[in-house]
Formats: C-alpha cells, structure tokens, sequence
C-alpha cells in the first residue's frame, strides 16, 4: 500500500489548506463562540468549501457529488482539524449524508444527496442514547402505525442536529441486540420531533433529540426494516476514519505551535527548546503522532478499497487517535507553561477538542475492546 499522495491529492490539500488559513483561523472559532452564533458556524465558510466540492467530496457524481474516496475527504478533514474549523462537512457527509449514500432509496438519494453536494441541505445521524457509545444498546422505538411508523424516545450527541434540514433516526422496531434495528429519515419539521441544541465543551454543537410518536412514512426507511445495524456499521466506520482524520490534524498544529514556542521563550537565559528533558517529551510526541497518521492513511485507503480489515483499522486509528491527541494537548499545555491555561492562548482550544473527540464514536477503550473483538479475542 502506498502512502504517498497522488497530484490530484495534493491539490486538494493544497486547496483546503488555503481555505482554512484565508477563511477559517482560530479567532473565527472564538467569534462564534463568544457571539453564541444561532448557526455555530460559518455560512460563509460552509458555502465556499461547497463551491470547492468538499460538501459531496464523497458521493456519486450521478448526484452532483465529485466521486472521490475518504482518502481525499480526510486530507480536507486534516487541514479542517489545524484550523478548528467549525461547520456541518462531517456531519451531514459522513453520518447523516452517509447513511443515505450508503442504503438510502433511488427517491432519497435524488431528494437529499444533490442537496448535500450542494451544501443546502444537512442531513444528521441520532443514534446515541448514553454517556457512552453503545452501538445496539437502543431503547427509541418505532412501531407500525397505518401505512407507516411511529417513532418514539430520546437521542443524545446528535452533532449539528439543531441546524439539520432532516435527521436520520435509528430505532428500535423489534426485540434484539443488534438485530431488530432501522434506520428512518425524518424531516426536521416533523410532528413530534423536539430539538434542543447543545454546546460541548469544545465550543461545537450537538443537539439532544427528543421524539414524541414521531410519526415516519414507510417510504422513510433507510435500508431494510430490522437491518439497521449493517448500515450503521458501516457508516460509524467511515465517520470514525474521517474524526481520526481531523484529530490528526489537530494533534499536529498543537505539537507544531508548541515545538515554536519551545524556540522562543527563554529561561536562564536560553530557548527552553534547549533542555534535554524537553526534547525528549517531543520527540515521543513526534513518534506517536507519526504513528496515528500511518493508522489514519492505512484506515482510509481500506474504506475507499472496501477491503475487509475496514472495521479493524477504524478502531486501530481511532484508538491511538484518541490517546495521543488528548496527550499532544496535555504535553502542549504543559512546555507553554502557566499561559497555556489560559484563554489568551489558542493552545487550550485544542485541549479541549482533544477532550470532546476523545469520546465521540466511541472512546479509546471502547475501540481497543473492539479492535481485540475483531481480532478474535
């Protein structure tokens, strides 16, 4: 397998990094935050980043997508997580967006997907109900109703749900652990359907969704009734890759911002980058950084070969994703000193998207317990 980028590749990472740099820097982030924008992002950023195609990076062209891999979505993902880069790419592609490419009906795809490409709709994935990512552990219920179903319970962590034009819903439609699992796509002004955004610790939003007998069509299903589950896998895989991808992103700007601050501040009267106790803590940074983007590039060029180690390399990557981001961001914090606590720094935004991430489909541990699953332990 190679690992080295291909022109077109390239120019996409090229293309992406100019944007988040000229469009996207940090103090944008800070504005949203500070303001408590409605939206939580850019609708200026989010529509140019459609111009370029990153909105439908991955679906068809048949629906005005651009057809290529997660390979070349995750290094848009990548320059994304440098900046913190706020927006509904990963959302509305990989989850809701997702799903729909994935399993959706000849009528979903032709509503929906040309759409996302076009950055006009979002489409939002509610499938968590704890704390904790527990994939089949599902109480939300769906129950045949007429000619349809009526869906009812509660969902958490539905990321950019508050500013989604429909939500694709995954319940419960008979007993089971992973069986018994359908997924519906539900339009946000359905009756019933309540909406209550949320902001994370990382200045992001999520929304916790509550369905009062939503009422959903039969024509809303997505896949096959009580076939949920093989969608879902498949959509949290490539989502977890492309959240690898991002964090991989980030961990390197924080590790890039402090081996610069390393060179310039100065204590008995040198740069503390000169203390070999401090060199040291970042050359072991530099190792497992080197190491998630090695996992981050075998996993997303796995999922573009539909290969069959996709759901093994997705855990591999997002596990160590997972520990070292958040132990990038300690280390950081740490060398830049007492002002790294601070607001006046940028450092600590990246601590606590490095906190936020973490957790997200799934926690290291979860994916270790899964990645051992997998390999028949």
């Amino acid at each position: 397998m190679s690992f080295v980028l291909t022109e077109d590749q390239e120019s996409i990472r090229r293309s992406a990094k100019k944007l988040v740099e000229e469009r996207a820097p940090i103090a944008q982030l800070r504005a949203l935050r500070d303001t408590n924008d409605p939206l939580g992002y850019s609708r200026d950023l989010w529509k140019q980043m459609a111009e370029l195609g990153f909105a439908g990076m991955t679906l068809p062209e048949t629906y005005g997508g651009a057809g290529l891999g997660l390979t070349e979505l995750g290094l848009v993902l990548e320059e994304c997580g440098r900046r913190l880069v706020a927006g509904p790419l990963f959302a509305s592609l990989l989850l809701g967006g997702g799903a729909i490419d994935l399993a959706g009906s000849e009528s979903q795809k032709e509503h929906w997907l040309p759409r996302i490409a076009r950055g006009e709709a979002i489409v939002a994935l509610a499938h968590e109900e704890g704390r904790r990512h527990s994939l089949y552990e599902v109480a939300a219920h769906a129950a045949p109703v007429g000619d349809g179903w009526a869906i009812s319970g509660e969902k958490t962590m539905v990321v950019d749900g508050h500013v989604a034009d429909a939500i694709v819903v995954v319940a419960r439609t008979s007993s089971g652990g992973r069986d018994g699992l359908t997924l519906f796509l539900v339009p946000r002004d359905a009756h019933g359907l309540d909406v209550q955004r949320r902001a994370t610790i990382d200045s992001r939003n999520i929304a916790f969704v509550r369905l009062g007998g939503v009422h959903a069509a039969s024509d809303s299903v997505v896949g096959i009734v009580g076939r949920g589950a093989d969608v879902l896998d498949r959509v949290l895989d490539r989502a977890t890759i492309g959240l690898s991808a991002e964090m991989l992103g980030g961990m390197q700007e924080a590790f890039e911002q402090t081996i610069a601050y390393l060179k310039v501040r100065n204590q008995f009267g040198v740069p503390i980058g000169s203390f070999q106790a401090l060199k040291h803590r970042a050359a072991q940074l530099f190792c497992e950084i080197e190491l998630v983007r090695s996992l981050v590039a075998a996993a997303l060029r796995a999922a573009d070969a539909g290969s069959d180690d996709v759901a093994l390399l997705a855990s591999a990557a997002k596990a160590r994703a997972s520990d070292v981001f958040v132990h990038v961001a300690n280390e950081a914090v740490q060398m830049h000193g007492g002002i790294g606590v601070t607001d006046e720094l940028d450092i600590g935004l990246f601590l606590k998207r490095a906190r936020v991430t973490e957790m997200m489909l799934g926690a290291a541990a979860h994916h270790r317990d899964r990645f051992a699953r997998l390999s028949g332990y």
